[in-house]
């Protein structure tokens, strides 16, 4: 690849979480996953080289397309199936057409975690006039965790469920930082965000 490419997100979610497969079916505009399915994702710069490398997954493997963005930036893509081995096969023809390794990708780093206790009735209505996922309660505590690349914040979101009883609010995993709005009890966020952030952690790459 030229010297401009850049792997900024490669990350495998082996099962998708209930709230996690309902939430993305409300914001894929492509072949919907549903829990229990794997996924792919791959965000990349430039951007364009999208269209390419979604063409090489879907050809190669039976792995269906959920999501092609390009935004200003970046591209993003991801690819799910029930069949495990097909998503990681996806992932390897890609990798394979790119001349890199899994490694190459760009380490994601946690950039901001905030926690609100009781949250207020009137920043509630505020916030659940752009979600797509679960009403927000007043009184609840509420997680709102940063990172970046922005697409690794679907693994960390994959990942918080899998460990705690909570509520999928929201998720925004396009352009410079990926964002999750969730809600719960005190208690049940913490869990949540110890989990993301030794989730994005454990995942190796370069500096971004």
């Amino acid at each position: 690849m030229g010297d401009n490419f850049s792997l900024r997100c490669y990350c495998y979610l082996d099962r998708m979480q209930p709230q996690y497969a309902a939430f993305v079916g409300t914001v894929t505009q492509g072949d919907l996953p549903t829990e229990g399915m794997a996924a792919l994702y791959v965000e990349m710069a430039p951007g364009n080289e999208v269209f390419r490398m979604v063409d090489i997954a879907v050809k190669a493997t039976e792995a269906k397309p959920g999501a092609q963005i390009v935004e200003r930036e970046f591209g993003m893509f991801e690819v799910h199936s029930p069949n495990q081995a097909a998503v990681l096969a996806a992932g390897e023809v890609v990798l394979e057409r790119l001349g890199l390794q899994v490694n190459d990708r760009i380490k994601p780093e946690t950039v901001s975690i905030q926690t609100i206790t009781r949250v207020d009735p009137y920043q509630v209505q505020l916030l659940n006039r752009f979600r797509r996922g679960s009403m927000l309660v007043p009184g609840e505590t509420l997680l709102v965790l940063e990172c970046q690349p922005a697409a690794y914040i679907n693994y960390a979101c994959n990942e918080a469920e899998k460990n705690a009883s909570i509520k999928i609010i929201h998720v925004s995993s396009v352009g410079r930082f990926g964002r999750m709005w969730l809600s719960g009890s005190e208690a049940e966020i913490e869990t949540a965000k110890n989990a993301a952030v030794k989730a994005l952690d454990s995942l190796e790459g370069i500096s971004g």
